[in-house]
């Protein structure tokens, strides 16, 4: 008789996929943080790592989870974030990519990881990667004709020796419809360094979520990294999703005609 498979996910464990949700929408958009997490199924043991190499940014983009759901409550918009880490299954990879189950990242070997076969990739997915990814069009769905949808990364400010110069990146490829103007907002005032595709590139096909949820739809979509230094403290966090919001409400209002703007009041949402 075979054996029966183990469930990947135990009872009592996290779900798969967290949604933040407004007190009342504003506008038809929509956050997402594929690498909002580092938990790991128990099941995994950690993928055989040391427990302080699942606080690095190997594990999780650091900061972005807060601040995704700082942003959110901000412009009263609805929000999707991972709940395991990327080193279980990457939410913004194609299955396909050997970087969406990496046998190494930053020089890190992840013993967990060593010579998964279809079987082991293909619970990974199900368990997590699909549910992520089926929360994300579900929200879309029913926001209406054209949504926007925004990603929200962080990156390490020091990667393969070289000190990123960057505060916050712009990742955008075809659709200028929020990457152009959103780069001209965070210039406006000259305290920070933007970068436009930098750190990271959003050209074709640099991840998943965006070639799957927006590209795919013709939606008006962009993704941001801000460094993660400044969202190492709550304080950090507050005045990038400050900053974030402010520079993406207007752009937002002119995008769908409606009035946008930062809320920075109490929420009576528990995320």
């Amino acid at each position: 008789m075979p054996a029966v498979p183990v469930p990947l996910l135990g009872p009592g464990e996290a779900g798969p996929v967290e949604e933040w949700w407004p007190r009342a929408l504003s506008c038809p958009a929509l956050l997402v943080c594929d690498h909002a997490s580092a938990r790991v199924p128990e099941s995994l043991r950690n993928l055989g790592l040391p427990a302080g190499e699942l606080e690095r940014h190997i594990a999780v983009d650091i900061g972005a989870a807060d601040l995704t759901r700082r942003m959110a409550e901000m412009l009263q918009v609805p929000a999707v974030l991972s709940g395991y880490s990327r080193l279980v299954v990457d939410c913004n990879r194609h299955l396909s990519d050997p970087s969406a189950f990496p046998a190494q990242s930053d020089g890190v070997i992840v013993p967990g990881n060593a010579a998964l076969d279809a079987a082991a990739h293909a619970a990974r997915a199900d368990a997590l990667y699909w549910p992520y990814h089926r929360a994300v069009a579900r929200i879309l769905d029913g926001l209406g004709d054209g949504p926007a949808l925004v990603a929200v990364h962080s990156f390490t400010p020091r990667f393969d020796g070289f000190a990123r110069p960057w505060h916050v990146g712009v990742l955008w490829d075809l659709d200028q419809r929020l990457a152009l103007p959103l780069l001209k907002a965070l210039r406006v005032d000259g305290r920070w360094r933007v970068g436009d595709n930098e750190p990271y590139s959003g050209r074709h096909p640099a991840g998943y979520t965006m070639d799957a949820h927006a590209e795919a739809r013709g939606l008006p979509h962009v993704s941001i990294e801000v460094r993660q230094d400044l969202l190492a403290t709550p304080g950090g966090v507050a005045e990038w999703a400050s900053l974030l919001a402010s520079a993406l409400g207007p752009i937002l209002s002119a995008q769908f005609n409606a009035p946008v703007s930062p809320d920075t009041g109490p929420s009576d949402h528990d995320p």
